[in-house]
């Protein structure tokens, strides 16, 4: 006995209405929604940035006359601040000096250093891998007080005396984990295969290095370079364990909070800001020149 099969049911508009409206939201519920979303990350960005509009705007404050300038309340504008970035206080700018050696150095040895462990924990398998990857984010986790409180234990117990020499060394250490795993999300990616082409086709291996893999692998690098300058630059809770009579930016603007908070401060921090948008403004305009070229071949 032949068997009918029941034709599948046909969608009446009242079933297709009502599966739409479960999918899609009234117009008056998706235009609060945007609205409302909108709204959040205005007031997100004003949060991010309010510090830095503060900083850039107290930077023009008239204090002119007052002996023990506190930079807290607003009364005037003037460009006098910016014709005498340093004013009374001489002794800012020598820290300010002291904090860019010092942040150079760190970052540049931390660069290096951080860069070939990244290369060789995502090229190589070998024992002990695991481990590495577990000690690299041991600093990051691990409060500033105790590793600048260690550091100084370790530094007394071996006799070396506290200074510039020994903020290098706790700058490159804390400096070190972030370099490597910044490098190493950059280089998760990459093929491998390129650097065996390469020297299949006759290239030795340090050509091969400089050639193919540094080209490739530099974004992560230069990121990890500017990001390891500024948390040295900034540091305050390691550097001062280990500072000694070396006086740092950060040491130098806490110790004279207690007296004075002079707008040179924020001349001085405007004139970072200023560095920092002009060194991201030249990558990217660097990054897209040199992707025109590949596209125009």
């Amino acid at each position: 006995m032949a068997v009918l099969e029941a034709a599948p049911p046909t969608p009446t508009a009242a079933h297709s209405s009502a599966e739409a409206g479960g999918r899609y939201a009234p117009r008056w519920l998706r235009r609060t929604g945007n609205g409302a979303l909108n709204g959040w990350a205005v007031f997100a960005y004003l949060y991010l940035f309010a510090p830095i509009v503060v900083i850039i705007l107290f930077s023009f404050n008239n204090l002119n006359g007052i002996t023990h300038p506190f930079n807290y309340t607003w009364r005037g504008f003037t460009l006098e601040n910016w014709r005498h970035p340093l004013g009374k206080f001489p002794e800012l700018g020598d820290a300010m000096v002291e904090s860019l050696k010092i942040a150079f150095l760190a970052s540049l040895i931390a660069t290096v250093m951080g860069s070939l462990v990244a290369i060789a924990l995502s090229r190589y398998r070998f024992r002990g891998g695991a481990l590495v990857n577990l000690l690299l984010v041991l600093p990051l986790t691990t409060p500033e007080i105790c590793l600048g409180s260690s550091l100084l234990t370790l530094f007394l117990t071996r006799g070396i005396e506290l200074g510039f020499v020994t903020i290098l060394i706790a700058h490159v250490m804390f400096c070190v984990s972030f370099v490597a795993l910044t490098v190493k999300a950059r280089i998760r990616g990459f093929d491998w295969t390129l650097e065996d082409a390469a020297m299949d086709l006759g290239s030795p291996p340090l050509r091969t290095f400089r050639k193919v893999t540094m080209p490739l692998i530099m974004p992560g690098i230069i990121a990890a370079f500017m990001l390891s300058f500024s948390l040295s630059i900034d540091d305050y809770i390691i550097t001062v364990f280990n500072a000694g009579n070396t006086v740092t930016f950060p040491i130098q603007i806490f110790t004279e909070q207690k007296i004075a908070v002079p707008p040179q401060i924020d001349v001085l921090a405007t004139m970072i800001l200023a560095a920092s948008f002009l060194l991201i403004g030249a990558g990217t305009t660097l990054r897209l020149v040199r992707e025109n070229r590949l596209a125009a071949g």
